[in-house]
């Protein structure tokens, strides 16, 4: 079908453009959306019914902002009966469905879907809903009360609670799901205190539901005095791990008897909360920290029913981010471990050296990368990119014993670069734990009145890339050869290269460079493109500023990187 317009009132997208407004019918609502599900056209009475103006509307998922579940929470894209025909492209309708309105209350609509081309060509639906006056849910009854909610849906919510919530090793994005939870099916506001390693308080997260947006209040955030042992205030107990409660304002309008008191009394304040639960979060070993879920637009106090369900909600999210904890805890260990495992530079008459790592961008993985460099015996500098293959403590484990051995073989004499990683590629194959590896050597010596002298091999590894002073680049893929540890026999060679004065040579990583969603060539062109522009960048900085912003956004590896600045002739 086709929909009609009124050219003479136009209504306005997100992005501002101006759509022909849909007509209004008697009592009913209608908002048009396209083939991904978002409202393009919207009429005056949609407007009126739902509570919020067309530019809160336009541009929008109009499942994401409007369906709900009978208590005001989000519903699951798989239960919803408005989206099949979307889905399907054919006409469908029923009733008792919710609709969440701009002031927050839950509406119970009778609906029509059918399927329509749009103005642009393509294909949309458009949807037609009232209200339904008899079944809407009296003023007792608004959305998070939980005393209609059924043994099997607390069953299911607990259930929901501990899939989500084990379902990350962050802390923060557990905190972020905890409030997604609760709110707003439980209530207006959440809360969470944790206690930090060092003993103290935090109060970390503050959020609100309004409007069908989740608001963090950060100004209401921050770090809280010492938990009162003696104290018998609510958030007090809770910390020191004792019981759940229920709160009003009233249990905090006394005088306070602790700084905790006091920020409690404060937040009531700000907040407009009148009733809520504190419940204790503890983890396996310790009490990890407080929620807190509060009710300021919904009328309904909590109860004793309700106060069980957060108890056990808060005991779920003390597994997960008791266990969250710990992950980032070995994570700051391993991390630890291999930043302390890498070399100090040494210090080279004429040369300026910098090294620069950074680890992985999520907790879950450490990896094997390093850098090195040492005087050998007969005064020339060695240089040393490498990356142990996996991303895990065994990867860091092998990088301390691969760097190790090849520094012993490096000064054992003066030997080329492709015949000192040949025998470190014999080493590497017949180490205990099966390890791969990929490397370049480079030796740098500097000869009286010719400058200096570059001879390097590489074993698998992302070729090193030389700037010029004035700009100009080049990557050295000369000498290249099998990584290390495949027991494949193989012919190292070696290539050389006077170096320009004032040009800067940069081994990295291929942290620094690949991306899963773009190709090897174009990280190479980005990397070339970037140290070009930063040529006559002093080096003590030039490693980080090309991490930054070089590194894929996407990419979760971890990246060692090394420059080396040739002196001007004298």
């Amino acid at each position: 079908m086709n929909v009609p317009s009124d050219d003479a009132a136009p209504s306005r997208t997100a992005e501002g453009r101006r759509l022909r407004r849909l007509p209004d019918l008697s009592d009913a609502g209608a908002y048009l959306v396209d083939d991904r599900g978002m409202i393009v056209q919207v009429s005056d009475q949609a407007e009126r019914l739902l509570k919020r103006p067309a530019a809160d509307l336009l541009g929008r998922d109009a499942h994401d902002l409007l369906h709900r579940g009978k208590y005001g929470e989000p519903l699951p894209r798989s239960r919803c009966a408005m989206r099949q025909p979307l889905i399907s492209g054919g006409s469908a309708q029923g009733e008792g469905e919710w609709f969440e309105c701009g002031d927050g209350l839950l509406m119970r609509v009778a609906w029509m879907v059918t399927p329509c081309r749009l103005d642009t060509g393509g294909m949309g639906a458009l949807v037609l809903f009232h209200e339904l006056l008899s079944s809407t849910p009296p003023p007792h009854e608004a959305p998070g009360v939980t005393a209609s909610m059924t043994q099997l849906d607390r069953l299911a919510l607990l259930a929901e609670t501990t899939a989500t919530l084990t379902s990350s090793l962050d802390v923060e994005e557990t905190l972020r799901q905890l409030v997604r939870l609760v709110l707003p099916l439980l209530g207006d506001w959440a809360v969470i205190d944790l206690l930090t390693e060092e003993g103290g308080v935090s109060r970390a997260t503050v959020a609100h539901h309004q409007g069908g947006l989740l608001i963090y209040r950060d100004d209401l955030e921050g770090p809280m005095p010492p938990v009162p042992q003696e104290s018998p205030m609510p958030l007090s107990r809770a910390l020191r791990g004792v019981t759940a409660t229920l709160v009003s304002p009233e249990t905090y309008q006394g005088p306070p008897d602790s700084g905790i008191a006091v920020i409690q009394q404060e937040l009531f304040r700000v907040t407009g909360m009148h009733s809520a639960c504190i419940a204790p979060i503890r983890g396996v070993r310790e009490v990890v920290g407080a929620l807190t879920v509060g009710r300021s637009r919904q009328p309904a106090a909590f109860t004793t029913a309700d106060l069980l369900l957060v108890e056990d909600i808060a005991r779920r999210a003390g597994l997960a981010l008791d266990n969250a904890r710990l992950y980032e805890r070995q994570r700051r260990v391993a991390e630890t471990m291999q930043r302390h495992l890498l070399p100090q530079l040494p210090t080279v008459p004429g040369l300026r050296m910098s090294a620069s790592y950074r680890p992985a961008p999520r907790a879950s993985q450490v990896g094997g990368d390093w850098y090195d460099s040492f005087v050998l015996p007969d005064g020339a500098t060695a240089l040393v990119i490498g990356d142990v293959v996996g991303h895990d403590l065994d990867a860091a484990a092998g990088m301390a014993q691969v760097c190790n051995m090849l520094r012993a073989y490096a000064g054992a004499g003066q030997e080329a670069p492709s015949v000192i990683v040949d025998r470190l590629d014999w080493a590497v194959a017949r180490m205990a734990e099966t390890t791969m590896a990929t490397a370049v050597l480079a030796r740098l010596e500097h000869r009286e009145g010719e400058g200096w002298r570059l001879l390097w091999t590489n074993a698998g590894h992302p070729p090193p890339l030389l700037v010029e002073r004035d700009g100009r680049t080049r990557f050295l893929e000369e000498g290249h050869g099998l990584l290390l540890g495949t027991g494949i026999p193989t012919v190292r060679t070696d290539a050389a290269l006077d170096l320009p004065p004032l040009s800067t040579l940069v081994l990295y990583t291929d942290g620094l460079i690949e991306s899963p969603t773009r190709s090897l060539d174009e990280g190479m062109a980005r990397l070339s493109r970037y140290a070009a522009s930063l040529a006559q960048r002093p080096v003590g900085s030039l490693g980080d500023v090309l991490i930054d912003r070089v590194r894929p956004a996407d990419n979760d590896d971890d990246v060692a990187l090394l420059t080396v600045r040739i002196p001007d002739l004298p």
